[in-house]
């Protein structure tokens, strides 16, 4: 897991570096009508990190195979207007969650990753794949938030 600890660590300085010289007006505008704003999109990365920090630590006291679920996105954006958060507030958030993160992927065991995980699609996977795709994720993002 080392190397996707590193990963997301290494995700986090990015992000925090960029939300800390970012103008406000830059983070409240939206992509185009109708899309969200950098903003929001960390919001969104909130709820991601909200949602799979659940997944990671409730997936070791529930019966095998641990069913994924997934969440209402656009809704839980709208919902927690982070587009008007104190964009500080909104940072410390999204860091403090992920720091969490980091601290269950460090501890968890390699017996540990290999709960298995049904996905909505009848697949199934394990814990190792959840955490490993977690932080393809939050780049994903954070590439849409820095490039543009």
């Amino acid at each position: 897991m080392e190397p996707i600890i590193d990963a997301l660590r290494q995700l986090l300085a990015n992000g925090e570096t960029y939300l800390k010289s970012a103008a406000e007006s830059e983070l409240r505008q939206p992509y185009a009508p109708g899309k969200w704003s950098r903003k929001q999109v960390i919001g969104h990365l909130i709820d991601s990190a909200l949602n799979n920090l659940q997944r990671f630590t409730e997936i070791h006291g529930l019966p095998q195979p641990y069913v994924y679920r997934e969440y209402r996105q656009d809704e839980l954006v709208a919902i927690n207007r982070y587009h008007d958060m104190d964009t500080s507030d909104l940072m410390q958030l999204w860091l403090s969650l992920n720091r969490q993160i980091l601290w269950v992927m460090a501890t968890v065991t390699e017996p540990q990753l290999e709960r298995q995980v049904l996905m909505p699609d009848g697949t199934r996977t394990n814990l190792r794949y959840l955490m490993q795709d977690y932080p393809h994720h939050l780049a994903h993002h954070l590439q849409q938030i820095i490039s543009k």
